[in-house]
């Protein structure tokens, strides 16, 4: 069973959509204990920083999170989700994140031409570098992903398995072991994100 984290942020609805387009079983919950017996978590996330991770901590998920996350558990975080998944983020100050990847979360516009639009909102062609990840195992350098994002993972080198261009390459997915993330939205990426959810449901199954 999938559990995607409800803790009062994120496009939830859509997101288990497509995990059961997939045909994974799927529960949106912010109950602890259902989260705990999951078999992998899922951690969305839309809007600003500061105001997701004071409700991932309050709620006392955050700990939930890093706890299953440090037992081995698959853990996917998906934009904002992803960016929690860092040591901190500079957006509007400094907030503390989970901790769970090496890094920080910075504005892309320190590293993109001014003349590019801010947020980046669009399809954009992931780069895999010289080993693919298994999270893209059914697909192919160069696919296209949505993107809607203003901050960037940054300082976090050893951690990246995808970029993409924008006026710069950014970090479009990290990976620390069981802990994984995504910039850009699956759930709004077609085909190409439904395998990507695949994957990742496929993940610690014995065949």
């Amino acid at each position: 069973m999938v559990a995607i984290v409800d803790y009062g942020v994120g496009n939830l609805f859509s997101l288990a959509s497509s995990f059961r387009a997939v045909g994974a079983e799927v529960v949106v919950s912010g109950d602890k204990e259902v989260i705990e017996s999951a078999d992998k978590i899922v951690l969305p996330g839309v809007g600003a920083f500061g105001d997701a991770a004071e409700k991932l901590f309050s709620s006392g998920l955050a700990e939930v999170v890093i706890e299953q996350a440090k037992k081995g558990k698959p853990l996917l975080g998906i934009c904002l989700g992803m960016q929690l998944l860092f040591d901190k983020s500079l957006e509007y100050g400094e907030h503390k994140g989970l901790g769970l990847i090496r890094g920080e979360v910075r504005p892309i516009q320190e590293v993109i031409p001014k003349d590019l639009k801010i947020p980046h909102i669009g399809w954009n062609a992931l780069e895999f570098g010289r080993i693919k990840h298994p999270l893209f195992k059914y697909l192919s350098e160069g696919t296209c992903v949505y993107f809607v994002h203003s901050f960037y993972g940054a300082n976090c080198s050893k951690s990246v398995i995808a970029s993409a261009e924008y006026g710069a390459s950014l970090t479009a997915a990290v990976a620390n072991k069981n802990v994984m993330g995504c910039q850009f939205h699956p759930e709004k990426s077609g085909k190409a994100g439904l395998s990507i959810l695949r994957a990742f449901c496929e993940m610690g199954e014995k065949k």
